[in-house]
């Protein structure tokens, strides 16, 4: 008898194309109905349920209920990590439309990955923090120098109060699409909220795309000198 994890549980429930599609479209990060779910992955609400039901006992979804409504979401940031990963080494979707060619370039082009941004956005702007010295490179982390410090203080993100919390403050997170590291933790996550509260960045509906507005063109090239 093996006293290792049960690892083929965990691939059992990975390996079902629609359950890996409820759970690439829950990488926004935020809840959703099982209905929703069931049209981002093409399936019938019935069929939704009953592949959810088995994420939630499999502990890769939480549920939370409010009246007769159930509200679907991934069980935590290391579900997260682990689906990234996967991403990362996992061929590309073959494009049968105009429509899915179009959807595509959007989520390369800029999305969130659980609580944080990604895509070539993200990098880009990960990247133009570390060439400006605001942060900096260590190993599987990014460290925030002094000058950083001040920026991010500047930008309007408390970094003292993001310390506090109990999670990874800023670690560095492989992006699938552009296999560069983007900001994650708890500073990309405020980040990414912040970029949503300017106007920067809105949501593309459906997908968990994200695009610049007219607004955030002017401030990422006014703040972080980025042309987007």
């Amino acid at each position: 008898m093996s006293i290792n994890p049960n690892i083929a549980e965990v691939v059992s429930l990975l390996g079902e194309t629609s359950r890996a599609s409820i759970l690439t479209s829950l990488m926004d990060g935020r809840f959703h109905t099982a209905s929703e779910l069931a049209f981002m992955a093409g399936i019938t609400p019935q069929t939704a349920s009953f592949h959810l039901s088995k994420l939630v006992e499999g502990h890769l979804v939480n549920v939370e209920k409010h009246g007769r409504h159930r509200y679907y979401q991934l069980a935590n940031e290391e579900v997260a990590r682990i689906l990234e990963s996967l991403l990362t080494i996992s061929p590309p979707p073959e494009v049968r439309s105009f429509k899915q060619s179009s959807q595509v370039k959007l989520i390369r082009e800029a999305r969130t990955c659980y609580d944080h941004l990604a895509g070539k956005l993200g990098v880009n702007l990960t990247e133009s923090m570390v060439d400006a010295g605001y942060l900096k490179k260590e190993e599987k982390e990014f460290e925030v120098t002094p000058k950083g410090e001040q920026f991010f203080t500047d930008f309007g993100i408390n970094l003292d109060e993001l310390k506090r919390k109990r999670r990874s403050f800023s670690h560095a997170c492989l992006d699938w699409s552009e296999r560069h590291h983007h900001l994650a933790g708890a500073l990309g996550h405020e980040l990414l909220s912040h970029l949503f509260d300017l106007g920067w960045i809105v949501r593309v509906p459906s997908i968990r795309a994200v695009k610049v507005t007219d607004k955030g063109k002017v401030g990422f090239k006014q703040v972080f000198y980025l042309h987007v």
